[in-house]
């Protein structure tokens, strides 16, 4: 990462690219991301997937084939995802996005634990 912090990074190229589900993001320090829809989905900054509180996160479970349908700019801050399980509440600030591209790995690791912990499958 540049000289930027996290938070200023604005992204100059957003592409969905529909076969793959993936979501490819890059953004004005150079950094480049492909998010998975899935990913994207079990991260939803939505109420609904994180709750109210800590400890009220609720476990996403069966995205591995989910898809994206439409993308929204939100202002110059937001993108607004729906995704084609019906889920579209929650604003991905392009802070978020760029975090959650940043851990990918740390991430995803965490979700795959907590799915296995929990005796739940991706599919």
């Amino acid at each position: 990462m540049s000289g930027q912090s996290l938070s200023s990074a604005q992204p100059v190229e957003i592409q969905l690219h529909q076969v793959s589900k993936i979501l490819e993001i890059a953004f004005d320090d150079g950094a480049r991301f492909e998010l998975p829809c899935e990913y994207l989905r079990v991260h939803s900054p939505s109420a609904e997937v994180r709750g109210h509180g800590i400890g009220q996160e609720t476990l996403q479970t069966g995205k591995m084939h989910v898809g994206i349908t439409a993308l929204e700019p939100v202002g110059h801050y937001a993108l607004k995802i729906t995704f084609d399980d019906g889920h579209d509440s929650g604003l991905y600030s392009w802070t978020y996005l760029y975090e959650l591209g940043a851990k990918r790995g740390q991430y995803w690791q965490q979700y795959l634990d907590k799915l296995a912990a929990a005796g739940a499958s991706r599919e």
